[in-house]
């Protein structure tokens, strides 16, 4: 069962989500989230706080769906790795389409704002230490830089997709070419 911090965050989520960080208030994110007043500045006593607090625990529900989905790094079929790729795409643009959108948001503060761009580069930067590990088993020979090459792809696709939907959007098929590009096959 969720605390109370994890149902402020998911309510900061939202609100980031729906109206960009100009929006994320302690008061937006309290009414989002049914608590009392001054709940979300108990647990978060600055913006920046509050911001690092999302951050991380998008990282953790990110890290929650990978492992939900691909399991712990193992020797696979690219193919399996490809249909997890999609899986995932597919679930940041359904289920997970809230979290998606409040990372752009932050994403596009963080252009202007360093103590905004800074967690979410941790952030990515860990989750992508932790994913090179499928490209590795895989046989990439630079599994971290390939991570990034294909998240900076996925980025791009789920950003178009978030913001210029196509009715037609398939995923897998640019997913199937460039991890086949990245491991030469």
């Amino acid at each position: 069962m969720p605390g109370r911090r994890d149902e402020v965050l998911d309510a900061a989520i939202g609100v980031l989500a729906d109206g960009g960080l100009r929006r994320l208030t302690y008061q937006a994110v309290d009414t989002a989230a049914g608590v009392p007043a001054g709940t979300t500045s108990n647990h978060f006593r600055s913006r920046d706080a509050l911001v690092a607090g999302v951050v991380a625990h998008l990282e953790a529900q990110d890290r929650r769906d990978w492992e939900n989905v691909a399991g712990e790094p193992k020797a696979e079929d690219p193919e399996a790795f490809v249909a997890a790729l999609t899986h995932m795409i597919r679930h940041a643009l359904g289920p997970a389409r809230p979290r998606t959108a409040a990372r752009y948001a932050l994403i596009l503060e963080g252009l202007a704002r360093p103590a905004v761009r800074q967690p979410l580069s941790q952030a990515q930067d860990s989750l992508i230490s932790w994913v090179a590990q499928w490209l590795a088993t895989l046989g990439s020979p630079e599994p971290q830089e390939h991570c990034r090459v294909l998240f900076d792809y996925l980025d791009g696709m789920m950003f178009h997709q978030v913001v210029l939907p196509r009715a037609d959007f398939d995923p897998e098929p640019g997913i199937r070419l460039v991890l086949g590009a990245l491991l030469q096959r």
